[in-house]
């Protein structure tokens, strides 16, 4: 019986120990808090363990709106406005914004980005918007309809129509290329 105790109190006193631990490590600035610095351990890990669950279990799994072209065109206006900034267009580099952003944020319109999810995935992403990461809610800025349009254009960004692809990617005038103040 007392070896047992012994063991009990071993725990206990090495849970205490890790929470201790931890919350040294926050409270006297160890945590990488700079959007240059390296994450911490698990901290990617964690984050997309919860972001999948959330996003599985509260997206919607009907979508309101059809790609056609007009849902497309606005889905590209909504995304210059507002999401371009982060998240660039076609063929351009990325935005200084973007550049000094961590995690960086993904190339939507490029490559395989978010066209093999859901458009229910999506719309909770910009509807909500990511903790963390820099991403934010847009509800209740945007309708529904143009969160769902923004929401479509993405998940359909690999088979735009070529009137929508056109206007995605004339340049946006960029922090580089604005003219300093005096």
């Amino acid at each position: 019986m007392r070896a047992f105790l012994m063991l009990v109190l071993g725990m206990i006193l090495g849970a205490a120990a890790i929470v201790v631990g931890v919350y040294f490590y926050f409270a006297t600035g160890q945590a990488p808090v700079a959007t240059s610095a390296f994450p911490m351990p698990f901290e990617k890990k964690l984050a997309h363990w919860a972001l999948n669950a959330t996003v599985g279990r509260e997206m919607p799994k009907t979508v309101p709106l059809q790609p056609d072209d007009a849902n497309l065109a606005a889905g590209a206006q909504i995304y210059r406005e507002h999401c371009a900034v982060c998240h660039g267009l076609p063929e351009q580099k990325p935005t200084l914004i973007a550049a000094g952003m961590y995690p960086r944020p993904p190339k939507l319109l490029e490559g395989k980005g978010v066209t093999d999810d859901e458009p229910g995935e999506s719309y909770w992403k910009v509807a909500n918007g990511i903790r963390l990461t820099g991403m934010p809610g847009f509800r209740p800025r945007l309708s529904e309809t143009q969160m769902w349009q923004v929401s479509l254009l993405v998940a359909n960004a690999d088979k735009l129509p070529k009137s929508v692809h056109d206007n995605l990617s004339v340049p946006m005038v960029t922090d580089e290329k604005a003219v300093p103040t005096k």
